[in-house]
Protein backbone atom coordinates (compact mmCIF):
# COMPACT_ATOMS: atom_id res chain seq x y z
CA UNK A 1 0.00 0.00 0.00
CA UNK A 2 1.38 3.40 -1.04
CA UNK A 3 1.36 6.19 1.52
CA UNK A 4 1.05 9.65 -0.02
CA UNK A 5 2.69 12.47 1.92
CA UNK A 6 1.94 15.67 0.04
CA UNK A 7 4.54 18.36 -0.10
CA UNK A 8 3.98 22.05 0.44
CA UNK A 9 2.05 24.27 -1.92
CA UNK A 10 -0.94 23.74 -4.13
CA UNK A 11 0.99 21.30 -6.36
CA UNK A 12 2.05 19.16 -3.37
CA UNK A 13 -0.43 16.33 -3.95
CA UNK A 14 0.32 16.00 -7.67
CA UNK A 15 4.07 15.94 -7.04
CA UNK A 16 3.75 13.32 -4.30
CA UNK A 17 1.57 11.13 -6.52
CA UNK A 18 4.01 11.41 -9.40
CA UNK A 19 6.83 10.35 -7.07
CA UNK A 20 4.68 7.34 -6.19
CA UNK A 21 4.45 6.41 -9.88
CA UNK A 22 1.19 8.05 -10.94
CA UNK A 23 2.06 10.14 -13.99
CA UNK A 24 -1.32 11.59 -14.90
CA UNK A 25 -3.18 13.03 -11.91
CA UNK A 26 -6.68 14.41 -12.47
CA UNK A 27 -8.75 16.69 -10.28
CA UNK A 28 -12.54 16.94 -10.29
CA UNK A 29 -15.01 19.38 -8.74
CA UNK A 30 -18.55 20.65 -9.32
CA UNK A 31 -20.51 23.89 -9.35
CA UNK A 32 -24.18 24.41 -8.61
CA UNK A 33 -24.82 21.80 -5.94
CA UNK A 34 -26.54 24.33 -3.68
CA UNK A 35 -28.57 26.13 -6.36
CA UNK A 36 -32.31 25.60 -6.70
CA UNK A 37 -32.30 26.30 -10.44
CA UNK A 38 -30.08 25.28 -13.34
CA UNK A 39 -27.81 22.30 -13.89
CA UNK A 40 -25.08 20.91 -11.71
CA UNK A 41 -21.83 21.18 -13.69
CA UNK A 42 -18.77 19.03 -13.04
CA UNK A 43 -15.28 19.60 -14.37
CA UNK A 44 -12.17 17.44 -14.50
CA UNK A 45 -8.61 18.50 -15.35
CA UNK A 46 -5.17 16.94 -15.78
CA UNK A 47 -2.66 19.75 -15.55
CA UNK A 48 0.72 20.06 -17.21
CA UNK A 49 2.64 21.29 -14.18
CA UNK A 50 5.41 22.96 -16.18
CA UNK A 51 2.80 25.18 -17.82
CA UNK A 52 0.39 25.36 -14.89
CA UNK A 53 3.05 26.53 -12.42
CA UNK A 54 2.71 29.94 -14.09
CA UNK A 55 -1.05 30.19 -13.45
CA UNK A 56 -1.48 33.21 -11.20
CA UNK A 57 -4.13 32.97 -8.48
CA UNK A 58 -5.10 29.30 -8.86
CA UNK A 59 -7.51 28.59 -6.00
CA UNK A 60 -11.05 27.55 -5.09
CA UNK A 61 -13.27 29.22 -7.72
CA UNK A 62 -15.57 30.62 -5.00
CA UNK A 63 -12.68 32.68 -3.63
CA UNK A 64 -11.92 34.36 -6.98
CA UNK A 65 -13.50 37.26 -8.79
CA UNK A 66 -15.45 36.57 -11.98
CA UNK A 67 -12.74 38.29 -14.04
CA UNK A 68 -10.00 36.15 -12.49
CA UNK A 69 -12.01 32.97 -13.09
CA UNK A 70 -12.51 33.88 -16.75
CA UNK A 71 -8.79 34.54 -17.20
CA UNK A 72 -7.83 31.30 -15.49
CA UNK A 73 -10.41 29.34 -17.49
CA UNK A 74 -8.67 30.38 -20.71
CA UNK A 75 -5.21 29.67 -19.30
CA UNK A 76 -6.19 26.28 -17.84
CA UNK A 77 -7.86 25.03 -21.01
CA UNK A 78 -4.84 26.19 -23.03
CA UNK A 79 -2.22 24.41 -20.90
CA UNK A 80 -4.03 21.31 -19.57
CA UNK A 81 -3.06 17.84 -20.75
CA UNK A 82 -6.79 17.03 -20.72
CA UNK A 83 -9.99 18.62 -19.44
CA UNK A 84 -13.69 17.89 -19.58
CA UNK A 85 -16.97 19.33 -18.36
CA UNK A 86 -20.43 17.75 -18.01
CA UNK A 87 -23.91 18.96 -17.13
CA UNK A 88 -26.39 17.15 -14.90
CA UNK A 89 -29.76 18.65 -15.81
CA UNK A 90 -32.24 19.99 -13.24
CA UNK A 91 -34.57 17.09 -14.08
CA UNK A 92 -31.84 14.54 -13.44
CA UNK A 93 -30.86 16.32 -10.22
CA UNK A 94 -34.46 15.90 -9.08
CA UNK A 95 -34.51 12.24 -10.07
CA UNK A 96 -31.19 11.34 -8.49
CA UNK A 97 -31.08 13.65 -5.47
CA UNK A 98 -28.26 16.16 -5.16
CA UNK A 99 -25.65 13.91 -3.53
CA UNK A 100 -25.98 11.23 -6.19
CA UNK A 101 -26.13 13.87 -8.92
CA UNK A 102 -22.86 15.27 -7.56
CA UNK A 103 -21.16 11.86 -7.63
CA UNK A 104 -22.52 11.10 -11.10
CA UNK A 105 -21.26 14.41 -12.45
CA UNK A 106 -17.76 13.99 -11.02
CA UNK A 107 -17.57 10.40 -12.30
CA UNK A 108 -18.72 11.33 -15.80
CA UNK A 109 -16.27 14.21 -16.03
CA UNK A 110 -13.35 12.02 -14.98
CA UNK A 111 -14.32 9.21 -17.35
CA UNK A 112 -14.40 11.64 -20.28
CA UNK A 113 -10.74 12.61 -19.90
CA UNK A 114 -8.43 11.59 -22.73
CA UNK A 115 -5.81 10.46 -21.90
CA UNK A 116 -7.25 8.59 -18.93
CA UNK A 117 -5.88 9.62 -15.52
CA UNK A 118 -3.78 7.25 -13.45
CA UNK A 119 -5.03 8.78 -10.20
CA UNK A 120 -7.93 11.09 -9.37
CA UNK A 121 -8.37 13.70 -6.65
CA UNK A 122 -11.93 14.81 -5.90
CA UNK A 123 -13.28 17.61 -3.77
CA UNK A 124 -15.09 16.45 -0.65
CA UNK A 125 -16.63 13.14 -1.70
CA UNK A 126 -15.18 9.78 -2.64
CA UNK A 127 -16.22 8.76 -6.16
CA UNK A 128 -16.48 5.10 -7.11
CA UNK A 129 -16.73 3.44 -10.50
CA UNK A 130 -13.54 4.97 -11.91
CA UNK A 131 -10.81 3.29 -13.96
CA UNK A 132 -8.10 4.49 -11.56
CA UNK A 133 -7.52 4.86 -7.81
CA UNK A 134 -8.90 8.03 -6.25
CA UNK A 135 -8.70 10.10 -3.10
CA UNK A 136 -11.29 12.55 -1.74
CA UNK A 137 -9.82 15.72 -0.23
CA UNK A 138 -11.44 18.05 2.29
CA UNK A 139 -11.40 21.51 0.66
CA UNK A 140 -9.62 19.91 -2.27
CA UNK A 141 -10.12 23.01 -4.40
CA UNK A 142 -7.88 24.92 -1.99
CA UNK A 143 -5.12 22.33 -1.50
CA UNK A 144 -4.69 20.60 -4.89
CA UNK A 145 -3.99 22.47 -8.11
CA UNK A 146 -5.85 20.07 -10.41
CA UNK A 147 -8.98 20.22 -8.21
CA UNK A 148 -8.81 24.03 -8.09
CA UNK A 149 -8.52 24.06 -11.88
CA UNK A 150 -11.54 21.77 -12.18
CA UNK A 151 -13.56 24.02 -9.86
CA UNK A 152 -12.82 27.00 -12.11
CA UNK A 153 -13.77 25.10 -15.28
CA UNK A 154 -17.05 23.99 -13.67
CA UNK A 155 -17.91 27.41 -12.23
CA UNK A 156 -17.20 29.42 -15.38
CA UNK A 157 -19.10 26.94 -17.54
CA UNK A 158 -22.12 27.02 -15.24
CA UNK A 159 -22.12 30.82 -14.96
CA UNK A 160 -22.18 31.06 -18.76
CA UNK A 161 -25.08 28.59 -18.92
CA UNK A 162 -27.06 30.57 -16.36
CA UNK A 163 -26.42 33.84 -18.21
CA UNK A 164 -27.88 32.22 -21.32
CA UNK A 165 -30.90 31.07 -19.31
CA UNK A 166 -31.37 34.66 -18.13
CA UNK A 167 -32.20 35.57 -21.74
CA UNK A 168 -34.49 32.56 -22.18
CA UNK A 169 -36.43 32.96 -18.91
CA UNK A 170 -36.97 36.67 -18.53
CA UNK A 171 -37.65 38.10 -15.11
CA UNK A 172 -35.84 35.60 -12.88
CA UNK A 173 -32.47 37.36 -12.82
CA UNK A 174 -30.42 34.23 -13.47
CA UNK A 175 -27.45 36.25 -14.77
CA UNK A 176 -27.09 37.78 -11.30
CA UNK A 177 -27.78 35.07 -8.72
CA UNK A 178 -27.01 32.11 -11.05
CA UNK A 179 -29.90 30.08 -9.62
CA UNK A 180 -28.73 30.11 -6.01
CA UNK A 181 -31.21 30.65 -3.19
CA UNK A 182 -30.73 34.37 -2.65
CA UNK A 183 -33.40 36.70 -1.30
CA UNK A 184 -33.79 38.29 -4.74
CA UNK A 185 -34.18 34.91 -6.43
CA UNK A 186 -36.78 33.90 -3.84
CA UNK A 187 -38.74 37.09 -4.41
CA UNK A 188 -38.87 36.53 -8.16
CA UNK A 189 -39.66 32.84 -7.71
CA UNK A 190 -42.66 33.69 -5.55
CA UNK A 191 -43.85 36.31 -8.04
CA UNK A 192 -43.43 34.24 -11.20
CA UNK A 193 -43.55 30.64 -10.00
CA UNK A 194 -40.97 28.03 -11.07
CA UNK A 195 -39.73 27.80 -14.65
CA UNK A 196 -38.50 24.63 -16.42
CA UNK A 197 -34.96 24.87 -15.01
CA UNK A 198 -35.99 25.01 -11.34
CA UNK A 199 -35.32 21.93 -9.22
CA UNK A 200 -38.64 20.70 -7.91
CA UNK A 201 -37.08 18.74 -5.03
CA UNK A 202 -36.31 22.00 -3.26
CA UNK A 203 -38.87 23.00 -0.64
CA UNK A 204 -38.88 26.67 -1.65
CA UNK A 205 -39.51 25.76 -5.29
CA UNK A 206 -42.34 23.36 -4.44
CA UNK A 207 -43.88 26.00 -2.19
CA UNK A 208 -43.74 28.59 -4.97
CA UNK A 209 -45.38 26.08 -7.30
CA UNK A 210 -47.97 25.37 -4.59
CA UNK A 211 -47.15 21.68 -4.76
CA UNK A 212 -47.79 19.68 -1.58
CA UNK A 213 -44.56 19.08 0.36
CA UNK A 214 -44.46 15.49 1.66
Amino acid sequence: MTTIRPGKGIFGYERALRRAGFGLVAGADEAGRGACAGPLVAGAVILNERAAIHLSGLNDSKLLTAATRERLYDEITACAIAWSVVEVSPTECDQLGMHEADLQGLRRALLRLDPEPEFALTDGFAVGGLTCPALALWKGDQVAACVAAASIIAKVTRDRIMTTYDEQYDGYGFAGHKGYCTAEHQRRLEELGPCPIHRMRYVNVRAAARVAIP
